[in-house]
């Protein structure tokens, strides 16, 4: 009778300390979990949790996106994070509120939304 080959467990890379990076836009809440190299350790959106349409952008989406990454974070055993907030969303404050809920350490609130400096170009000008 052959013997079924026992395959090594792979080592579960611990992250004591992460970024999270949450983007809000109109239309849906993207959330990703990072090591300090950059890595992604996981990621989802409203979409993946299950909501369609407009619900994707309600700021309750964007807490349940933060309460099922924090599950799935688990096994990397990471208790502190900084937090890189991007868009204009609704789901940007509720995303923050859940995490700080969660017992987990915020070392850095950031907001890094991009800024225009000069607007677009202007208009031609009118030759009558």
């Amino acid at each position: 009778m052959a013997q079924a080959k026992s395959k090594k467990k792979q080592e579960e890379k611990t992250v004591s300390k992460g970024r999270m990076y949450i983007t809000s836009t109109f239309n849906n809440t993207l959330v990703t979990v990072t090591d300090h190299e950059g890595n992604v350790i996981c990621s989802g959106s409203s979409g993946s949790v299950g909501f369609q349409g407009a619900r994707r952008a309600t700021p309750y989406a964007a807490t349940k996106i933060v309460t099922q990454l924090l599950e799935s974070m688990k096994p990397f055993q990471t208790n502190e994070l900084e937090v890189y907030l991007k868009g204009a969303g609704m789901g940007r404050e509720a995303a923050l509120r859940a995490l700080k809920n969660s017992g987990i350490k915020l070392s850095l609130i950031a907001d890094i939304t991009p800024i225009p400096h000069n607007g677009v170009r202007p208009k031609k000008k009118r030759r009558v």
